[in-house]
Formats: structure tokens, C-alpha cells, sequence
């Protein structure tokens, strides 16, 4: 149903990499589309100071019945010791666009 699809988003400091999670995740069933935004800066604080990081924020497109899987899927892949992983609820949007990535889902 296109009001379980939600998008979850991750980054990745290597612009080989986040196409990697990307196509590796269409490829898998585990996401029917992907973005991938140009170079962010992202601030943040670890190990007790404020780092600067160039990132590739990386958007999937999937249902709330495959998250679990493409969390894991995911986070077997990130090199990072906590990487972002975040879910963002589709509370909205293209009838025709949202039932294309619930049906994908459905056939993976």
C-alpha cells in the first residue's frame, strides 16, 4: 500500500561507495529507487570534538516491511562505527509514484 513507503537515509564520506549502497540496494530488492544528493558538508560532533566531513547523503525509496532488511543489508556494507541511519515517514505524494515503489517492494 503506497502509505507504508517511507525513505530512510544514510551517508557515506566516498562518492564510490554511496553508489555502491545505492545500485546494491535497487539490485537487491531492497529498495525500488535511491537518490543520491551532491556533496554535503556535515558537522558533527565524535570522540569529543567537532569534525567536518564531505558526505553523500543516499535516500532509498522502500516500504516499511523491507526497512528492517535494508537497515541490515546497510549497515553489514558502512565502513562507519555509527552510521546515520534514519527513517523518514511518506506522509504524502504521487498516488502513481507511491503505489510504483509499494508494488516494487512487493515483487522483492
Amino acid at each position: 500500500m503506497p502509505n507504508d513507503v517511507v525513505i530512510a537515509q544514510t551517508t557515506s564520506d566516498n562518492e564510490d561507495l554511496a553508489k555502491s549502497l545505492a545500485r546494491g540496494a535497487v539490485e537487491s530488492k531492497l529498495a525500488a529507487g535511491v537518490h543520491i544528493d551532491a556533496p554535503i558538508t556535515a558537522y558533527y560532533w565524535w570522540e569529543g570534538q567537532i569534525e567536518a566531513a564531505q558526505e553523500w547523503r543516499i535516500s532509498y525509496m522502500t516500504t516499511v516491511d523491507r526497512l528492517a532488511a535494508l537497515e541490515a543489508w546497510v549497515h553489514e556494507r558502512h565502513p562507519y562505527d555509527v552510521p546515520q541511519w534514519i527513517t523518514l515517514p511518506v506522509t504524502g505524494g504521487s498516488e502513481t509514484y507511491l503505489s510504483w515503489v509499494a508494488e516494487e517492494r512487493a515483487s522483492g
